[in-house]
């Protein structure tokens, strides 16, 4: 994906921020405690935090959580949902933070957005001395039959390389390092997968795989077409086709230690 896919992409959530908010799964608490692990102390920053996911998993932990999302309606919703947490606009590329205000940066399903040459950085300066910076993934577990079916009619655009455990860990290994020659300012990745899991009707799976930025930017009738193939299939299994269900995931997260 060059620059532009990529701005058009990750640009595209504001418009479903409503059920981004509704149907996007939370994050496996388990993943979030490892992520945090090496942390020297409790404040974190959800960098890209969206409608609240993430932060409000970090705020069951214990956490001191500051969000910074740069999409105005996604950073309504988050307002909206959790009225505690300190959220500010901003980016990744451009954090409103003092110099060594955090002790951990954690990112769910948004680190693959941002530009490491310039976020590196802005990630490295507001972090303590040996702070953590950590990637969340919610991934369908695809060792399950028909997830992986699902993936297969669902087409890239919907579920991607980095949506299933097959593929995750080689995605997303190197996602801390900058594309240019700028000096690496973290250590050797980690990478863990932690079991998770998302109630879901044939209905409600629609909406959540309808709020993937692949989807987002699709035309009208590409879309429709898209959408309308992965309704049927769910009709047409018998794990999906009655009422509600567990959708099988993992939450993948790679972490990585300031230099």
């Amino acid at each position: 994906m060059d620059q532009d896919e990529r701005l058009l992409h990750s640009s595209s959530f504001g418009a479903a921020a409503v059920a981004y908010a509704e149907h996007r799964p939370n994050y496996a608490q388990a993943a979030v405690r490892w992520a945090l692990e090496p942390a020297s102390g409790p404040r974190v920053l959800d960098l890209g935090a969206g409608t609240g996911k993430l932060s409000a998993t970090l705020v069951a932990l214990g956490a001191e959580v500051v969000a910074v999302e740069p999409d105005s309606a996604m950073l309504t919703q988050l307002r909206r949902s959790l009225p505690t947490v300190r959220a500010l606009p901003g980016s990744a590329e451009a954090i409103p933070l003092p110099d060594a205000s955090v002790d951990a940066v954690l990112a769910g399903n948004a680190m693959h957005w941002f530009d490491m040459a310039v976020a590196g950085p802005e990630i490295a300066r507001v972090l303590a001395p040996g702070g953590i910076l950590a990637g969340l993934w919610n991934v369908m577990d695809d060792d399950v039959e028909w997830v992986s079916e699902l993936a297969r009619v669902s087409g890239s655009a919907a579920i991607g390389p980095r949506d299933t455990p097959t593929s995750w860990r080689a995605e997303t290994a190197d996602l801390h390092l900058p594309k240019t020659g700028v000096p690496a300012l973290f250590g050797s990745p980690e990478q863990g997968m932690f079991p998770h899991g998302q109630r879901r009707t044939a209905d409600t799976l629609v909406a959540t795989l309808a709020t993937r930025a692949g989807v987002l930017v699709m035309p009208e009738q590409e879309q429709e077409a898209a959408l309308g193939r992965i309704r049927a299939f769910l009709a047409s299994r018998p794990e999906t086709a009655r009422g509600e269900f567990t959708l099988p995931m993992q939450t993948g997260v790679l972490r990585v230690r300031r230099l």
